[in-house]
This record gives C-alpha cells, sequence and structure tokens, in this order.
C-alpha cells in the first residue's frame, strides 16, 4: 500500500498523483516487482511525503534530527493488519521525501518517477536486512544486481557502481600509498648508507694525507 500525503502547497488539489508527475499504480507495480526480487515475504506499506515528515520521523525514531530521502522500519515477525490472523504479514514500513527525491534526481539527471523507485528498492533492501553502513559492500553490490534485474536505467545503477569502485580505488590508493612510502623508506635508507660511505672515506683520505705528509719531510732528509 503506498500512501501520498498531500505536500505543501497542494492541498485541495484533485488529483495529487498528477501534482508530483507520480502513478500510484504504476509505483504499485513496481513495488510488487522489487519485492519479490529482493525476497522479502509480506506487505509493504509506503509513504510519500515531504522533508518536514521525514526529519519527524527520523527525529523520533533514530534520533536523528535532519530530514533523509528514505527510512525502513521492518516489522516484527508476528505483525499482522488490525489484528486479524488472516491478514497477509507487515515485512515494514517505508518513508521517503519526495522533496529530497526530487533534488536527487535533478542532480543525477533522471526523473522523479526514476529517483522514487530507486529509494523504494533501497528500502526494501534494508527491510530485508541488508546494512550499507556496517558491511563491506554487499547492499550496494545487491543494488546493483536488483537495479539491473529491475530494468532501471545505466545512469542509477552507476551510482551503485561508483560506491562498489570507490571502496576498491580507496583500497588501490593505500596500497599505492603504501608501497610509495616504502619506496621512499628505502631511497632514504640508501642516502643514508651512502652518507655513511661517503664519510668513512674522507676520512680515510684525511688520514692517509696525515700519513703521507709525514713521511714526505723524512724521504726530504734522507736525500739531504
Amino acid at each position: 500500500m503506498i500512501t501520498l500525503e498531500p505536500l505543501r502547497g497542494m492541498d485541495g488539489k484533485a488529483n495529487t498523483w498528477r501534482s508530483v508527475g507520480l502513478s500510484a499504480a504504476g509505483l504499485g507495480r513496481f513495488l510488487r516487482a522489487a519485492r519479490a526480487a529482493v525476497g522479502l515475504e509480506g506487505e509493504v506499506h509506503v509513504l510519500l511525503a515531504d522533508d518536514a515528515t521525514l526529519r519527524r520521523l527520523n527525529r523520533t525514531f533514530l534520533g536523528k534530527d535532519k530530514a533523509t530521502d528514505v527510512l525502513s522500519f521492518p516489522a516484527a515477525v508476528t505483525t499482522v493488519f488490525f489484528g486479524d490472523p488472516q491478514a497477509p504479514e507487515l515485512a515494514g514500513d517505508l518513508a521517503i521525501s519526495l522533496e529530497m527525491a526530487a533534488r536527487q534526481a535533478a542532480r543525477f539527471g533522471h526523473s522523479l518517477r526514476d529517483e522514487v523507485r530507486v529509494l523504494l528498492l533501497h528500502g526494501l533492501l534494508h527491510l530485508a536486512g541488508f546494512d550499507h553502513e556496517r558491511d563491506a559492500g554487499e547492499m550496494a553490490a545487491r543494488e546493483l544486481e536488483l537495479r539491473q534485474e529491475l530494468g532501471l536505467p545505466a545512469s542509477l545503477i552507476a551510482r551503485s557502481s561508483g560506491a562498489i569502485k570507490g571502496k576498491q580505488q580507496q583500497r588501490l590508493d593505500t596500497g599505492i600509498l603504501r608501497s610509495a612510502q616504502n619506496d621512499k623508506h628505502k631511497v632514504s635508507a640508501q642516502n643514508d648508507k651512502r652518507k655513511v660511505s661517503a664519510q668513512s672515506d674522507k676520512r680515510k683520505a684525511q688520514d692517509d694525507g696525515a700519513k703521507g705528509s709525514k713521511k714526505r719531510p723524512a724521504s726530504r732528509r734522507v736525500r739531504a
């Protein structure tokens, strides 16, 4: 079930969905397809709201006093609608800020419709137990696979592949930095060794010079 909360300036409009350029039926079909692809059982409730609502939910349930694009609230295993034992189980709730989704759509160069679908998929993965803040890239990799499977545009997929490449590049940069530091230490050690050798040669030359200066006067005395 997807609920569209009237946004600021849209109160009283006959068709709020059309006002924001979205289709309830289209998003509903995508939600069902994405839920099946993720392997998530149970109903999912989706609230499409504004930044203020997401900020309030984020502050109330997560202790973060700021707006965000999507929030996921997994349900307990035994949760059912209205206490009806015959009702389908609830997988959880999603809340999406259409205001932030619109800004991100403009940033990445695609429609609000596509951005909302990206956020729906992202939220469903969280409901399924994925956590990109704690894993080693598994959620980003799975999201990339599902975006391809669900036919999302390549420009969207690049956002997940960029996250994976970013971690790989970070490891590569770390390796390069360590290699450079090791090379620097080697060069420094070689320079120190050369300095020690040069100082030793200098001392030897000075000692030989001192010995030679003592011998030459003696030679002159013999010739005299």
